[in-house]
């Protein structure tokens, strides 16, 4: 695209952009008025003008020069305003203050009429000229500046600028009430993906109503559709948790033996797997975003594998790190993460970095790692890898890595699969947003 470009410099914000949009056509309204009021008011009014003077000016000369400076500063230098003496010195250049626009078209009309040797227009509203007669005398005049320009050109840029602002301000006051509504909107759509429920009423104009209305009616609808997923859930494993206990009562009951054995650990498979079920599908909106210190909930994790023998340390970076979580989610995302790195490898390391706007807890292991191809699928629920990953799985039904993605999608962040380039195996960064 040829103004592609352009982007890179658009700001990225609703209210940037709507301000831009507001204030580019004032801006420009202003910008070429003003170059046509310079050009028609600044320069050719004052061109005409100084043409106009300069003929009472040739004629006071003419007199001075004929009559002698006493006589033309009493008839026609009185007369018309203007004051005339001979002129001993001459200034090296002309003068004029940096803000007088109209003195430049001045300083350029008034020697095409006069043999001007230099113009002073620092003089409180007046215009100096040191001029040549015709017999080669040199003559001072000094008449009023509104001879050759208007009194006051500036005003209508200044009320063209005043009415701008006064505008800007006004729109802008009557843009933000506008937006509010959107942003209120924005607000709650990314709580709500973060996994918290904001309170949010529709308002504003007929459109945000409407996409505000349906955003509740879709809130609504995933949260019964969660809802009734934990229930049909809880009521399965409520209702195979009691034929399991029979099966476990009734093998508890048979003669010891290798088909006995085998036996039990498939019931205990089973309830394993039910238990995974339910875990996968818990309803953790029931849990509220608190803070919470992420290095206290890290080091628990810890301790809770190292009562289970299993081989982790924690890289503790910084002190302490105040998030708001869900507690008992994240707690069971990093488990799952811990216990997946020991099952597939003998050591694993938990490390925590915190960024401006997230935090990143990382787990990796020295396992034989994932490819590439396969991470994205080893995080989607009951999906088992190649056997070289998969091979000390026991009774695990693929629920572990997609546990841990949906709890940091709950928290508005995401998991991540890597290489560990530490310990050679699989690297597990679970974001967080802060």
């Amino acid at each position: 695209m040829v103004f592609g470009w352009i982007k890179n410099y658009l700001p990225r914000g609703l209210y940037g952009r709507a301000a831009l949009i507001l204030l580019l056509p004032i801006v420009t309204l202003q910008i070429v008025v003003s170059i046509v009021f310079v050009q028609r008011h600044f320069e050719d009014v004052t061109r005409q003008m100084t043409a106009t003077t300069a003929v009472t000016l040739n004629y006071v000369l003419d007199q001075a020069v004929e009559a002698g400076a006493t006589a033309a500063q009493d008839d026609a230098g009185a007369a018309l305003g203007v004051r005339i003496t001979p002129a001993a010195t001459v200034p090296d250049g002309d003068g004029r203050l940096w803000y007088d626009l109209s003195g430049v078209t001045v300083l350029n009309a008034l020697p095409t009429h006069l043999d001007t040797r230099a113009i002073d227009l620092t003089v409180n509203r007046r215009v100096i000229a040191w001029v040549a007669g015709a017999d080669g005398s040199l003559w001072q005049l000094d008449f009023p500046r509104r001879n050759v320009s208007a009194r006051n050109p500036h005003q209508l840029l200044v009320l063209l600028i005043f009415a701008g602002v006064i505008m800007a301000v006004v729109a802008f006051i009557f843009l933000r009430n506008q937006l509010r509504p959107i942003r209120r909107l924005a607000r709650a759509a990314e709580e709500f993906g973060r996994g918290r429920h904001r309170d949010y009423t529709p308002a504003g104009a007929t459109e945000v109503r409407a996409a505000g209305a349906a955003f509740l009616d879709m809130r609504a609808r995933i949260e019964r559709q969660i809802e009734q997923r934990t229930l049909l859930l809880s009521g399965v494993s409520h209702d195979l948790r009691t034929p399991l206990t029979r099966l476990r009562l009734g093998l508890s009951m048979l003669p010891e033996d290798d088909e006995v054995r085998a036996l039990r650990r498939d019931v205990d498979d089973m309830a394993g797997m039910l238990d995974a079920f339910l875990e996968f599908a818990r309803e953790d909106a029931a849990e509220a975003a608190v803070k919470q210190d992420l290095v206290a909930l890290l080091r628990d994790c810890v301790d809770d594998a190292h009562r289970g023998h299993l081989p982790v340390t924690f890289s503790q970076t910084p002190q302490a790190a105040e998030v708001p979580v869900r507690g008992a989610a994240v707690k069971r995302a990093v488990m799952n993460l811990i216990t997946n790195g020991a099952r597939h490898g003998d050591q694993v390391q938990v490390s925590l970095t915190l960024f401006e706007r997230s935090a990143r807890i990382t787990v990796e292991d020295n396992g034989p790692g994932i490819a590439p191809e396969d991470r994205e699928a080893a995080m989607r629920p009951f999906t088992r890898l190649a056997p070289e990953r998969s091979q000390n799985d026991g009774g695990s039904v693929g629920l572990g890595l997609a546990i841990a993605a949906d709890t940091a999608r709950v928290h508005g962040g995401s998991l991540r699969l890597s290489h560990s380039a530490s310990l050679g195996g699989l690297r597990a960064d679970l974001l967080l947003a802060r």
